[in-house]
């Protein structure tokens, strides 16, 4: 199993089950999906892999996604097969496999929460894949990977495949404000690289000043340094979003305010001395026609979106493939 920052009894969970209550509801709700959570493995002469595992529906759920209901299987060069399935107690998939070593990935169905308690090569032997180094990503719905149409086309997904690292996807959709207790999760959280993606749900959700969000940025990179005093670290600031680049919200800020605030706090961080911090500015990274609903990103937003976070990560000097 790759992508698993913590288990709640033996199931994969994106948020410390030891340290909940601190979190707002909605970001421990979210942090029940297993988003970005798959198996990796490597083929000794099995002609197909069996699955068992469980799954059911459980409250939060993203409807686009929910139509991509089951399993697929990744080579090196993409998809190369689906197969769908329903909630179930439990059951079993088998899925057929192309031939040579691979290695091939599997994104279980996210949505149905799947617990997987079971793998086997059939007509032959599957190994774990080759360690990879981890990177975990911390944002919002677009981190999550909301309006992509399969668990595999979100943007971390495509960084972490472009990178050849292993991606653990800490996106909660409708939270990823700048929670403290979340940098500090973060911090105790084991991490060879790590991005921070949040600010466009401090526009409405909950409205955030200008001078709010740059404080609240650096005590989140003060936090997370704590732990982390010298892993690569990239921030993303919020993406384009049209209704709200120049409006005020309740606190007076437009989205536009807020975006040069958390630039500012990071590169005040860098001027200060931290050589392993990084910006990524991300007003100009996708452009409208990118946008399925006017604030998430397409299949194609994901791509550009991942494809530009995984040459931003090289040219800082951080990429390991």
């Amino acid at each position: 199993m790759r992508g698993v920052a913590w288990r709640d009894e033996g199931r994969p969970v994106r948020a410390d089950p030891a340290d909940t209550m601190r979190l707002p509801w909605d970001t421990g709700e979210r942090a029940t999906l297993p988003i970005g959570v798959r198996l990796e493995f490597t083929v000794q002469d099995a002609r197909a892999v069996e699955i068992r595992y469980r799954a059911t529906l459980p409250g939060p759920t993203d409807a686009l996604r929910d139509l991509a209901h089951g399993f697929a299987l990744w080579d090196r060069h993409g998809v190369v097969r689906e197969l769908y399935t329903e909630p179930a107690a439990e059951a079993v998939v088998r899925i057929e496999l192309p031939g040579g070593p691979g290695p091939f990935t599997v994104h279980p169905p996210e949505a149905q929460s799947p617990l997987i308690l079971g793998v086997r090569g059939i007509g032959g032997r599957i190994a774990p894949a080759p360690p990879a180094p981890r990177w975990v990503v911390h944002g919002d719905s677009i981190t999550e990977g909301w309006w992509s149409t399969r668990p595999a086309h979100g943007w971390p997904a495509v960084a972490g495949r472009a990178l050849g690292w292993d991606t653990v996807n800490l996106g909660y959709a409708g939270a990823a404000r700048g929670e403290l207790a979340t940098a500090e999760q973060l911090a105790g959280l084991p991490a060879d690289f790590l991005t921070l993606a949040f600010g466009t749900n401090c526009w409405s959700r909950v409205p955030f000043s200008a001078p709010l969000l740059y404080e609240t940025t650096r005590a989140f990179i003060e936090l997370v340094r704590q732990g982390h005093p010298r892993t690569p670290l990239l921030i993303l600031s919020p993406l384009l979003r049209p209704d709200a680049e120049r409006t005020p919200n309740k606190l007076g800020a437009t989205l536009g305010a807020l975006r040069d605030a958390m630039e500012r706090a990071t590169r005040d961080r860098i001027a200060a001395g931290d050589e392993r911090l990084a910006l990524l500015p991300g007003r100009d990274l996708l452009g409208p026609e990118h946008l399925a609903d006017g604030l998430h990103p397409n299949d194609s937003g994901h791509r550009t979106l991942g494809l530009a976070v995984a040459t931003a990560v090289r040219r800082a000097g951080f990429g390991a493939g």
